[in-house]
């Protein structure tokens, strides 16, 4: 299903070159907004993914997650309100940005004045001229997982060869365990569709080990203790990822904006709100490593 929905979007770009398409159907005129247009519409638009727990995702019509609490939270502090727009990862992140931040969606889509849960990353930072990227809040890294009853958690993984063990379809993670010592465990490994769901695997018996981002872990966690699901301690070896911050990206012109939103976020950070928001999710607030004048 999801590939149809790639492929369906990818013709209708095709053909855009060639017909013109109605209006509804143009990308959005609308550009992000500064701070006192913000202020002005009482508004704060938040670019927030869709299928993201536990930072973002639809609860029975609401956004819920640490990135809806926190995009509240900003709003709050600019005496607007904040409006949460939800959207489904595209096939790249430089699509997300244009959709979401710069541009507008192809099916009427309008941007947002502001997204969360962006890579801090440099490189990223070089190839995107549309964008402003600033306030790194969070710095993720993967883990692992085990079940109640699954023996000792700090094994290297290839132990658990001959057992389920859970990651979500072509993640990083996915990849990690797929090519660990060899490829020993390729027939183990049991796809879900989110990382969150691939450690709430473990509480439901249908998985002994899981690879999953830490803040997936912890959640999955926090949302069933009596589940018995338990973080493993140590480092995976032979993870290549190191790790990466997350913050925020405005639109080029709405620096304005993005600055006032730093610094209420920083200021989260330094009196503690930023790790109370996370500890309402179960999850532990780590700081970026940009934030502490990492390179």
């Amino acid at each position: 299903m999801e590939g149809c929905r790639r492929s369906l979007l990818k013709g209708l770009f095709a053909a855009a070159g060639a017909l013109a398409l109605p209006a509804a159907l143009r990308p959005s005129a609308l550009q992000a907004a500064p701070l006192e247009k913000v202020r002005a519409s009482g508004v704060l638009r938040v670019g927030l993914y869709a299928d993201n727990r536990p930072w973002s995702w639809d609860a029975q019509g609401k956004p819920a997650g640490i990135d809806a609490d926190l995009a509240r939270a900003l709003a709050e502090t600019l005496g607007v309100r904040a409006d949460i727009a939800l959207f489904t990862a595209d096939e790249e992140l430089s699509d997300d940005l244009r959709n979401v931040v710069w541009r507008g969606g192809l099916l009427g889509f309008q941007p947002c004045d502001v997204m969360l849960h962006v890579p801090f990353d440099r490189a990223l930072m070089q190839q995107e001229d549309n964008v402003v990227f600033l306030a790194p809040y969070y710095h993720e890294s993967f883990a692992g997982a085990c079940a109640r009853d699954a023996g000792n958690c700090e094994v290297v993984p290839a132990q658990f060869k001959g057992h389920p063990i859970a990651a979500e379809l072509d993640s990083i993670p996915d990849f990690y365990l797929l090519g660990h010592a060899g490829g020993v465990l390729a027939r183990d490994v049991v796809h879900t569709r989110t990382g969150y769901e691939a450690v709430s695997a473990l509480g439901a018996g249908k998985a002994e080990f899981a690879v999953a981002s830490r803040a997936q872990i912890e959640a999955a966690m926090a949302d069933a203790p009596e589940a018995g699901i338990r973080k493993r301690r140590g480092p995976l070896p032979m993870m290549l990822s190191p790790g990466w911050d997350i913050g925020i990206a405005v639109k080029e012109n709405a620096r304005t904006l993005g600055f006032a939103l730093e610094a209420e976020i920083d200021a989260m950070i330094g009196d503690g709100r930023m790790t109370a928001l996370f500890s309402r999710h179960g999850v532990d607030w780590q700081p970026a490593l940009a934030s502490q004048g990492a390179p």
